[in-house]
């Protein structure tokens, strides 16, 4: 098992290191260039665009410098910000909480909600309970994280005046926004806890327990649920990776502090040191949460287990 943790973790700075290159290639290879969002191309002259382009590194060939942004990352520098010339990882750190906080809760909703209608509609299949889960289910899958948003605003905020429509003060202004990405999470949880447990339900060991006569809640709850959420873990840590790494729609509806408002608004400045280290910020975040869900799923599945 210990090589096996060893193996993912090795895998798992592989993905970052391939990130890192990504993210800095693709920012590297987009048209414009990050000095006009320094000096006005109006007033500043050739001479102070090719000093300020020298003093950038931005003059230099793409390997000198992406060497010189991995090296700089090797010793938590994330670089600073185009516009004020702050380092870019304390901002990242200063928004990280919110954003964090909206995630736990957004996934919680998510398999709360998820969990609950995926285990009655495999038990009630057919009937209409399994209807409303799958309808529900087909609902948060289908319908945009901006849409489900804006309706979330206009029914509890604007029309009944129950809830905030914007901020980042309190719990209350955190429950519209994680309902926005816990819908589209339950969604995805319904439709694969469902699957999953009317697969374990048909098989032969849950055909020796009823013979045993153990009831049908025993059978259903203790026995069938956990090896049916066995599969379910593996997309909850996805969907909390990409909760986390694609808050900016939930975040800039509701005008919440975040690093998808942060991300957001350094794409609209043109600040690409903002926006390369908010990327892979994110993109550890989700490598990080992917390579604890491995982990975990080693514990909890013994046929892992017994594999690795």
């Amino acid at each position: 098992m210990v090589r096996a943790v060893v193996d993912r973790f090795v895998t798992s700075l592989l993905v970052i290191l391939g990130s890192c290159i990504l993210v800095f290639s693709i920012l590297y290879l987009l048209p414009g260039d990050p000095v006009d969002s320094i000096l006005d191309p109006s007033t500043a002259t050739p001479e102070m665009i090719a000093n300020l382009r020298h003093q950038l590194g931005v003059d230099q060939p793409f390997h000198v410098q992406f060497l010189n942004y991995f090296g700089k990352l090797l010793q938590g520098d994330f670089g600073k910000s185009l516009l004020n010339a702050d380092p870019v990882l304390p901002k990242i750190w200063v928004n990280f909480p919110p954003t964090l906080a909206l995630t736990l809760v957004g996934s919680a909703i998510s398999v709360i909600i998820g969990v609950l209608l995926g285990v009655l509609s495999a038990i009630h299949r057919n009937k209409p309970i399994d209807i409303i889960a799958r309808i529900v289910g087909l609902f948060g899958i289908s319908m945009p994280t901006f849409w489900s948003g804006i309706l979330l605003l206009l029914i509890f905020s604007i029309h009944l005046g129950w809830l905030p429509a914007m901020g980042s003060n309190g719990w209350k202004t955190l429950v519209l926004p994680s309902l926005t990405l816990g819908i589209v999470g339950a969604g995805f949880i319904v439709r694969m806890v469902r699957n999953s447990m009317l697969e374990v339900i048909n098989e032969q060991f849950i055909v020796t327990l009823r013979s045993k006569g153990l009831s049908e809640k025993v059978i259903m709850y203790r026995h069938a649920l956990r090896n049916a959420l066995i599969p379910a873990i593996t997309m909850i840590g996805m969907l909390m990776g990409e909760m986390l790494a694609g808050a900016v729609v939930s975040e800039t509806v509701f005008s919440r502090q975040g690093i998808g408002r942060l991300i957001a608004d350094a794409i609209m400045a043109k600040d690409l040191p903002v926006v390369q280290g908010v990327v892979l910020f994110s993109a550890i975040m989700y490598v990080i949460v992917n390579l604890l869900v491995d982990i975990s799923y080693t514990f909890i599945d013994p046929r892992v287990r017994r594999s690795a």
